[in-house]
């Protein structure tokens, strides 16, 4: 059953699909509405399963369902399935999780490892810059642990 993102728990599952891409404006509507039709079906015979979906800086599908769910491997599946035809439709990379997300002013680059390690030593992207931890499990650590410095996140390595 769909509810309100922000109803669930901090402990809810939460599965972040970056997109190679912001959505243009004209297709946020229709992307929102299959998202949300996709949550309402998703598990539907589970009469207990709460689960949502946020659409975060029109670049950022993420996915959230409560801890108790009992997600099974087919549940998993059927996820993955649709963002993958969501990739298709819109033209999109969504489970390219190795590659970077990371804030240059108001804009949010998407960029290989390779590329961003080049960025960080010509110096244009410092240890300072807000980077997206797209691995995040649940909802608390993607309230305190997704957006956070280089410093603080598992890309410091490359510091």
């Amino acid at each position: 059953m769909f509810v309100e993102f922000n109803s669930l728990s901090e402990e809810a599952k939460v599965w972040v699909y970056p997109s190679s891409r912001k959505f243009y404006p004209q297709e946020i509507d229709e992307l929102k509405e299959k998202l949300n039709s996709f949550v309402e079906a998703w598990k539907q015979d589970d009469a207990g399963f709460k689960a949502s979906f946020e659409l975060k800086y029109n670049r950022f599908i993420i996915f959230s369902a409560e801890e108790d769910a009992q997600l099974t491997n087919a549940d998993i599946d059927q996820q993955v399935a649709f963002i993958l035809q969501l990739q298709q439709e819109y033209e999109v990379e969504l489970l390219d999780k190795m590659n970077v997300c990371f804030k240059q002013g108001e804009f949010i680059q998407y960029k290989d490892v390779k590329e961003f390690k080049t960025l960080l030593k010509k110096k244009s992207v410092s240890a300072k810059t807000i980077v997206f931890d797209n691995l995040v499990q649940t909802k608390g650590e993607l309230e305190n642990y997704w957006e956070v410095p280089i410093t603080e996140s598992w890309y410091n390595r490359f510091l």
